[in-house]
């Protein structure tokens, strides 16, 4: 079952010329949590360009990370997923920040975990 996440920004400004989170869906499977993310970033060829989003506990532990392999130019807003994503039990909430090799991290963004 898919189930959609609505995304709350943690206080921060943003940054320019990172990349921005801007939907994040979610669901529980049998081999662990899928995460399908759509990101946006003004990529330029290999030069600059979003290369990876990461998901953490609230604490900053890293879960995951889901490497971008190659620039989107042509493609924005993208959408990547993530399966088998192992989160320890009892967590409600993850945060997520995407990465490009110029600036580095995104502001980091919460989504709530739907109930198990």
């Amino acid at each position: 079952m898919r189930v959609l996440m609505p995304l709350a920004f943690i206080a921060a400004p943003a940054l320019a010329n990172t990349p921005v989170i801007e939907h994040v869906e979610v669901m529980r499977l049998a081999t662990g949590w899928r995460f399908d993310v759509t990101v946006r970033h003004a990529d330029a060829g290999w030069e600059h360009h979003a290369n990876g989003w990461t998901i953490l506990t609230e604490t900053g532990e890293p879960l995951a990370h889901r490497e971008l392999l190659h620039p989107h130019d042509d493609e924005q807003p993208f959408t990547r997923s993530l399966s088998g994503v192992g989160i320890p039990p009892g967590t409600e909430r993850v945060i997520l920040r995407a990465h490009d090799n110029v600036h580095g991290w995104s502001v980091g963004y919460e989504v709530v975990l739907p109930e198990e």
